[in-house]
């Protein structure tokens, strides 16, 4: 019997495709579970046609996440931090703070996806990685500043 996934299986298949099991899985496992429904004439074009707007919603994301890298490339971060005279901070800087200050320009993007080469602890220029999509990464450079000195 040919079932079309609904959920991933382990050992058989993610979710949407279409795969030949025995009558007995399908029957017993798989369509009282949720994780899958008959493949019929309907389901198949049913599948399609979801195929066709997952495609092309996943396009304007990232056509959206294509126009935001490029507005966050022309902007000029300033890192405000605690600093002893040495340019030694009083903590460290982190992906936090970065998304705090793209915030404060009117990009609100999760902490969880910026990313830093190393821990920034000293007062100066560095850069980091902000993935926007699977495949739409932008390189931010930010500065790091005094707190109470203004440029």
């Amino acid at each position: 019997m040919k079932v079309i996934l609904r959920k991933d299986v382990a050992a058989l298949g993610d979710a949407g495709e279409v795969v030949a099991v025995k009558n007995g899985y399908a029957n017993n496992f798989l369509i009282p579970q949720g994780m899958a429904t008959r493949a019929t004439e309907g389901t198949l074009r049913a599948l399609e046609t979801e195929k066709k707007q997952q495609a092309k919603k996943m396009e304007l994301k990232r056509k959206s996440a294509r126009d935001l890298a490029a507005r966050i490339e022309q902007m000029a971060l300033k890192v405000q931090a605690k600093a002893g005279e040495s340019g030694k901070l009083f903590g460290t800087v982190t992906a936090a703070d970065i998304a705090e200050v793209l915030k404060a320009q009117g990009v609100e993007i999760d902490r969880r996806k910026i990313t830093m080469e190393a821990p920034v602890k000293t007062l100066g220029k560095y850069e980091a990685e902000v993935k926007l999509f699977s495949d739409v990464v932008v390189r931010v450079s930010f500065e790091v500043e005094a707190e109470g000195v203004e440029a």
